[in-house]
């Protein structure tokens, strides 16, 4: 029996091992079910697409916790919009932050990309752009190898972790460099300004960055492509409705989410609401049902989504996946606003 219980976990501590590991580091990019309060890592040419100067943005993710220390994932990005001379162009500037940490033995990756977007005026008398955007960076990933068994730490006697695991890295962390591309046109539509749409598409990885604790030159980070779309319906001057949804494929793996989102405005002034409420749910295909909570409170909006799953891994996680929460921050930098209509784009 003792010999059948040492087999049973050298078995699952092998497959956790691959799992963690290879799924994490080699397969799938870092992404959020609030895909749509981290613009940049949708698409480079999506920043600046806010009414304001400035925005920073904050998402936190901690997925499966229910039955295993799988994920967490954090998110910062911030821009600044600047015109272009005294025509309708303008310039957003960029940078986004990302920190994740999955899996028994820690594998964290770190991201910091600069992004530069620039937005050209395709309308002088409606709001219409169409914008090209870049981001480059660095990719950090690292692993602790004290937290990691291998079945070579299993023996007659069960499991010795004093046993050397047989597992040789050559470090137990490697820097590597990234870039990404993205085009996107947005423009307002009908007799509401309000009314707005936009479309994108965006290439990750274009310099297939090496992803390789053993230092393997083969071992790169697949080509991404995001395709993503969203639009803003006014339903009267208290109501919208936001529908947005991103499709992506990398290597073998693809995903498709999407949904909805109706806001009503909280007061008696609809130009400038004390709050907005926000409720609504997305769907990713054939894994998880994401309702959604929103408020916007002035210059600031928090978000809390909840991932129902609804895949075969509902059963080990009892429906359970991933808790969500986002902060948003956007503002004019100056009190009277006087760049308002310099710099103004349709907001989502």
């Amino acid at each position: 029996m003792s010999n059948h219980v040492a087999f049973t976990k050298r078995c699952l501590t092998t497959v956790l091992s691959v799992i963690s590991i290879s799924a994490s580091s080699y397969s799938q990019d870092i992404h959020f079910s609030q895909f749509f309060e981290a613009p940049l890592l949708r698409n480079p040419s999506l920043a600046g697409i806010y009414t304001g100067d400035i925005r920073v943005q904050g998402v936190y993710r901690d997925q499966w916790n229910s039955f295993t220390n799988a994920y967490r994932t954090g998110s910062i990005n911030a821009e600044y919009k600047m015109p272009v001379k005294r025509g309708d162009d303008f310039i957003t500037a960029g940078v986004q932050a990302l920190f994740d940490k999955s899996g028994t033995v820690g594998l964290a990756s770190t991201h910091l990309m600069p992004a530069l977007n620039y937005h050209k005026s395709l309308n002088s008398s409606k709001l219409m752009y169409l914008s090209l955007g870049f981001m480059g960076g660095i990719i950090r990933k690292s692993v602790d190898l004290s937290k990691m068994t291998t079945d070579n730490q299993y023996g007659p006697g069960g499991f010795d972790p004093s046993s050397p695991t047989g597992e040789t890295f050559v470090a137990p962390n490697f820097t590597s460099w990234d870039m990404n591309v993205g085009m996107s046109f947005n423009t307002s539509f009908g007799n509401n300004q309000s009314n707005s749409l936009f479309v994108g598409a965006a290439y990750h990885h274009v310099n297939r960055p090496k992803n390789s604790f053993y230092r393997n030159p083969d071992i790169e980070l697949n080509a991404k492509y995001v395709f993503s779309t969203g639009i803003k319906l006014k339903i009267d001057d208290f109501s919208a409705f936001t529908i947005q949804a991103d499709h992506s494929s990398q290597g073998s793996f693809s995903e498709t989410v999407g949904g909805a989102l109706y806001s009503h405005v909280l007061g008696d002034d609809p130009e400038n609401p004390p709050y907005t409420l926000y409720a609504g749910a997305f769907l990713r295909f054939k894994d998880a049902l994401i309702p959604v909570i929103k408020m916007d409170m002035k210059s600031i909006s928090v978000a809390i989504s909840y991932d129902l799953n609804v895949s075969p891994l509902k059963t080990a996680s009892r429906g359970r996946g991933g808790f969500e929460l986002s902060v948003s921050y956007i503002a004019f930098l100056d009190r009277y606003n006087t760049s308002r209509d310099k710099v103004l784009c349709p907001r989502f």
